[in-house]
């Protein structure tokens, strides 16, 4: 699998990445071997998980994988710490929980590192520079190789980005930020994208495939009993993408993968994949069968102009003050 820089860093990482939002809840451990051993054997590296996902049984078992399955030194391990289950205050960016968090995520991995450590979510509670500091110390403590951010809106990745590099040598800059990204959600191509590209960081697309919708599953009114639209956790998270908007998009989508002899689900990734600032969409599968479907895209360049006419029928409402105002 082709390897690519992460931002404007030295690290290289797949540029499909592998997530495990299901591991430990959904997923269980002899799945998640066969998905690790799958990505691996493909040529992946980059591993995405979070301390939260399956209450850090994800965590946990990846570590497990690792200590018998898979080099730890073949993987480039992405971890996020921020999101706490409290319905009051849902992220704490506080520099002690977040240290403490990671500390706690090392353990459940059995390393004692990560490649790449994320705050999960903008604090609004917690001084921004209070935050950063989390990362400059798990950096310098060598806990962490690079550090970055998920979920921040275009001024709050600005304002982190620019705090970071305002003192070179002395604080972390930021190698990445995960962001919803897919052909369903292209929101964050009006702020957070362009300030990526400014400032060199790269974009790690979470939900590449719309959670799931762009694979052409749901045309119509059409609801697989064994996908996660129909399950009870994950139907609300799907639902907003299966309206009329939704299936105009999966339509044309479907078109060009019928014109390129190929599914959509392979075009959805391929649109996502080789956009302006991507390093890796993460790609979250039930099972080996879904995501060597997912890796087969590998050999998949899309042509210019289905590459257009994907643009223009998923186009996101640019208004102003979104970037590029002049030509509104």
């Amino acid at each position: 699998m082709e390897q690519r820089h992460l931002g404007r860093t030295g690290l290289r990482v797949s540029r499909i990445g592998l997530g495990t939002l299901t591991w430990g809840r959904d997923t269980d451990e002899h799945d998640a071997a066969d998905l690790l051993k799958t990505f691996w054997e493909a040529g992946g590296s980059l591993v995405d998980t979070a301390d939260v996902y399956g209450d850090g049984e994800a965590e946990y078992l990846l570590g497990r994988l690792m200590e018998g399955l898979v080099p730890r030194r073949d993987l480039v391990i992405s971890t996020k710490a921020g999101s706490v289950p409290d319905p009051d205050r849902r992220f704490d960016g506080s520099r002690g929980h977040l240290l403490s968090a990671l500390d706690a995520s090392l353990a459940r991995l059995g390393t004692d590192h990560v490649d790449v450590w994320h705050v999960h979510a903008y604090d609004p509670s917690t001084p921004l520079e209070e935050t950063l500091q989390a990362l400059d110390i798990a950096v310098a403590s060598g806990r962490a190789r690079y550090a970055g951010v998920s979920n921040f809106c275009g001024w709050q990745l600005a304002k982190a980005a620019t705090w970071q590099l305002a003192q070179p040598g002395a604080r972390t800059r930021l190698a990445s930020t995960q962001m919803e990204y897919s052909l369903l959600q292209r929101g964050i191509e009006r702020e957070v994208l362009p300030a990526a590209l400014d400032l060199g960081i790269g974009l790690l697309p979470s939900s590449p495939l719309g959670r799931g919708v762009l694979t052409g599953k749901y045309r119509g009114d059409a609801l697989p009993p064994d996908s996660r639209g129909a399950s009870d956790h994950f139907a609300p998270f799907v639902e907003p993408y299966l309206d009329d908007t939704a299936g105009r998009i999966v339509d044309a989508l479907s078109t060009a993968a019928d014109g390129l002899a190929v599914t959509p689900l392979q075009v959805a990734l391929a649109w996502v994949r080789d956009r302006p600032g991507v390093a890796a969409p993460i790609v979250g599968a039930r099972n080996a069968q879904q995501l060597t479907a997912a890796l087969s895209v590998e050999a998949l360049s899309l042509p210019d102009e289905i590459c257009r006419a994907l643009d223009d029928v998923s186009a996101p409402v640019h208004r102003y003050p979104d970037h590029d105002w002049s030509t509104l």
